[in-house]
């Protein structure tokens, strides 16, 4: 078959500018790739509390990668839940809406990734977003992508705020508005109680994803991209149904399948490091070592606290005659506990009052989070989790065979670092001070696996046992204006033609906040980059050359 436009993974950049060019170039047939299934019915991804059974298990809407073995993490492998279906991340998510801070996207700039500074961005943020506070200076109300008030708060959640408060923290009702540091509730990207994915957002349920010429092509796992001998893009190579097909391509081919993913299918199309690509039998068609490298993850390290009581905490195995109770109240108005992203408060905070931007976060959650909730608790209980919001370490994404249906090899080298272990000891001491203080305190509670009275000695071997991702990976195809870039700042691919990539992977550095949003404004903007050339080149179909085998 043959399209003006392939895009690979249909996650929060793909579906993006997938809608976004069927909208706006009407002319222009795309295809979006996923290999994953399609999620318009599925109940577990579309009730915010079916998260809690989508992240622990590697199921067919999650990939549920393992790193490699971390040295700073007591030898142990960490685990990378990813979405793996229409919506990508988006589908199994918190839905926690942050966008980071704006220093962020400055230094972005000050690195050379022209056009990316926050001035650049917001207008990006703000024609996404349909936020049921309205529209401001920093919001939009008119975007697909809805964004609301939790129509159900924990009374733990809402103890939490409270202890914070009293622990030093000042409260802040909008982390997306003037200033980011304080703590409260989060916005989620829910549309009428119930879970709004990007693939809701874009692809399904508004007038941006209805277009005869964008098809959607699920179940169907890109193997690599096809290239010419001028090397530019020509087609992408698919597996569905067994069958090993070729996508004709007359434009550009996009890759948008993650900070995993897409270096992954770079390596697997002759792009990369040239000795590792050889040790696989790949023709090596650029030698490019940067692909892969700058693997940049938000490291993390959760308390929980067992609660003893006779009455419903939180969300438990123990409450579940509870939980059950209410799910007529969401069925029906998509209201109640059901409703609930699990991680409903948190915060943005400041290690010491002297750094410029916060440089922690919190996420509070009312329910026993333990190891990605794959370890289940009988009783009730809440998780405070606090994470090193811009991590000096650095990890790597390479191949661990030729095929691209292999998970990749992962290593993030979490903790690597010694600043960040140094500064995560900081976050969980801060953390400890919130448990303690009287709203949370007066409940009284036992912390499960660290003693109240551990020096920093002991809390260090226990935070290598225990810490782990928070599921922000990002870098691995750098964006940039150096020739070690991997892609420049209109996130076309160096040294080849007709190729884009358009997910987190091409964040320079790691934002201060979760990557949902920033990686659906990334698509937002790739859709002007695009649009923007077609209209220059004044593309016409043509005739497509002929493709070779196999690159």
């Amino acid at each position: 078959m043959e399209y003006d436009y392939v895009i690979v993974g249909a996650g929060s950049g793909g579906a993006t500018l997938a809608a976004r060019l069927a909208e706006r170039l009407p002319e222009a047939s795309i295809a979006l790739v996923e290999a994953g299934p399609h999620t318009r019915t599925n109940w577990l991804v579309n009730t915010p509390l079916g998260l809690a059974a989508l992240v622990p298990f590697k199921f067919k809407t999650n990939y549920g990668y393992e790193t490699v073995p971390q040295r700073a993490l007591d030898g142990r492998r960490g685990y990378q839940p990813r979405g793996r279906g229409m919506g990508g991340s988006s589908a199994i998510n918190a839905m926690v809406y942050t966008r980071g801070h704006p220093l962020d996207y400055d230094e972005w700039a000050a690195l050379g990734c022209t056009g990316w500074g926050w001035a650049d961005v917001l207008p990006y943020f703000r024609r996404a977003e349909g936020n049921t506070r309205g529209e401001d200076a920093w919001h939009g109300a008119s975007g697909p992508l809805s964004v609301s008030d939790l129509r159900f708060r924990n009374p733990f959640s809402t103890r939490f705020v409270a202890a914070s408060i009293e622990a030093g923290h000042r409260a802040n009702e909008d982390f997306n508005g003037p200033d980011q540091e304080g703590v409260g509730f989060y916005q989620v990207t829910q549309r009428d109680g119930r879970r709004c994915s990007v693939a809701r957002a874009y692809l399904y349920e508004t007038a941006s994803g209805a277009h005869d010429n964008l098809h959607l092509i699920a179940d169907a796992h890109a193997l690599q991209v096809v290239f010419d001998d001028s090397r530019r893009a020509r087609g992408v190579q698919i597996v569905r149904a067994g069958r090993v097909e070729t996508l004709r391509v007359r434009a550009e081919v996009v890759l948008a399948a993650g900070a995993f993913g897409s270096p992954q299918l770079l390596m697997c199309s002759g792009i990369g490091p040239a000795q590792m690509l050889r040790a696989f039998g790949i023709p090596v068609l650029r030698d490019v070592r940067a692909v892969g490298t700058n693997l940049i993850d938000h490291v993390d390290f959760t308390l929980n606290v067992r609660v003893k009581s006779t009455q419903p905490v939180g969300y438990s195995l123990r409450g579940t005659a509870n939980m059950l109770a209410q799910l007529p109240a969401f069925l029906r108005r998509g209201e109640g506990m059901w409703s609930s992203n699990v991680a409903e408060a948190g915060g943005f905070i400041k290690s010491e009052p002297s750094q410029d931007r916060p440089d922690l976060q919190l996420h509070f959650c009312a329910a026993l989070v333990d190891d990605h909730s794959r370890k289940l608790h009988w009783g009730h209980g809440y998780s405070l989790h606090v994470c090193v919001l811009r991590p000096m370490s650095r990890g790597t994404v390479t191949l661990a065979g030729a095929d691209a249906r292999m998970p990749p090899r992962i290593d993030p080298r979490f903790l690597s670092d010694a600043r960040d272990a140094d500064l995560l000891l900081r976050g969980v001491r801060i953390a400890q001070r919130i448990l303690a203080a009287p709203s949370l305190a007066s409940q009284g509670g036992r912390t499960l696996y660290v003693p109240h009275d551990a020096d920093d000695a002991t809390l260090r071997r226990i935070i290598a046992q225990r810490a782990d991702t928070i599921y922000h990976p990002v870098g691995t195809c750098r964006m940039g204006h150096d020739a070690t870039a991997v892609v420049d700042p209109e996130l076309r691919v160096r040294g080849v033609q007709g190729l884009r990539i358009v997910d987190a992977s091409v964040m320079p550095t790691l934002i201060g906040g979760n990557t949902n949003a920033p990686t659906v404004m990334i698509g937002e903007r790739a859709a002007d980059f695009i649009v923007a050339a077609r209209r220059a080149a004044q593309l016409s179909p043509g005739d497509l050359p002929t493709l070779p085998a196999r690159v």
